[in-house]
């Protein structure tokens, strides 16, 4: 029972007050031909793993051929490759008692990057910090803190994360770690942090701050030339990707899907850059394709909501994670 709870709880925050919404008439929309070189319009999905309840944050493992995901209300992270399928790799995750929190809801590790020894560093909602770990099978995880406090007060719950060439690394900080289980709603009674952040981490480990003017940032990205970076605002109310120029210190809205989301199911959650720029993001219909100048370009029906992507090394798939399953499709390359 306590697994459908959860679930029930993920679609209400993904879905964040949105009323119903119709379903894509197709599995491919085609936008722009120019996608069809990445995608193909008649792709099948093959799924992998199902019975789960809130994955997230895959990765994809080149030494050991191998996807990582969590799940945020198993508190675990999960391995799965060609040979021996899903297995639990790391537990706990992201709630190992380092910091006050509910003690129940979504508490897990989410968004995972490697860092350049090929280390792992993990965004856990439980413990409420960016922390690191060795790339290594373990039920006694031992995390080492990179960042949990912003002038002194500890963050939400860090959602996603991505590094940059010279080591810097970029997260949001959302509060969904405080949802409550027996009152369905945001409970800020240990919330330290009035807004939800957005988050640069230097290569001299100095915090600074990005944004504090979205409601819910979650999935984000840099551009190619690391000049932009991409956070997604998984409000329903204000369904937007921002783009914040690094360089001139300005932002703008980079993609609206207030329209798209008045019309189908999902939210903007987890994203990726492709080579060609293009970024590969959850959002309502499934996963949609921007180009670099923000047009939408495809998007992919995946049968319900998804919550983030990534790419193997090759870009020969594109891994997809769901509420409850992990799947992926076969790219052109």
């Amino acid at each position: 029972m306590k697994k459908y709870i959860f679930l029930f709880i993920a679609i209400i925050i993904a879905s964040c007050d949105s009323p119903p919404k119709e379903k894509a008439k197709s599995l491919v929309e085609i936008y722009d031909s120019s996608i069809e070189l990445i995608i193909d319009k008649d792709l099948t999905i093959e799924r992998l793993v199902d019975s789960l309840i809130v994955s997230e944050g895959p990765l994809w493992d080149e030494n050991s051929k191998s996807l990582l995901y969590t799940d945020v209300a198993l508190n675990k992270i999960f391995k799965w490759n060609e040979t021996d399928g899903a297995s639990i790799y790391i537990s706990p995750s992201g709630n190992s008692g380092y910091a006050p929190n509910l003690n129940e809801g979504l508490l897990g590790g989410n968004g995972v990057i490697f860092d350049n020894e090929g280390n792992l560093i993990i965004c856990q909602h439980g413990d409420r910090r960016v922390a690191m770990i060795e790339n290594s099978a373990s039920d006694s995880p031992i995390f080492k803190t990179i960042v949990d406090n912003s002038e002194g007060k500890r963050f939400n719950s860090p959602n996603d994360l991505v590094m940059s060439k010279d080591g810097s690394i970029y997260f949001t900080d959302p509060p969904y770690g405080f949802f409550d289980l027996p009152t369905l709603t945001f409970n800020d009674t240990i919330q330290e942090i009035d807004y939800s952040g957005v988050y640069k981490i230097d290569n001299e480990n100095q915090l600074s701050v990005i944004s504090n003017d979205l409601s819910l940032p979650n999935g984000i990205a840099l551009s190619l030339d690391e000049k932009y970076l991409y956070v997604n605002n998984s409000d329903g109310k204000n369904p937007i990707m921002t783009r914040y120029d690094l360089e001139n210190n300005t932002n703008e809205v980079f993609f609206d899907g207030t329209e798209m989301a008045s019309k189908f199911e999902g939210g903007f959650d987890g994203m990726k850059v492709h080579s060609s720029g293009n970024i590969f993001t959850t959002g309502p219909n499934g996963l949609l394709v921007i180009s670099p100048e923000g047009k939408l370009l495809a998007t992919i029906d995946f049968g319900g909501g998804i919550t983030n992507c990534a790419f193997d090394n090759n870009e020969e798939f594109l891994y997809v994670t769901g509420f409850t399953h992990v799947s992926r499709i076969k790219l052109k390359n």
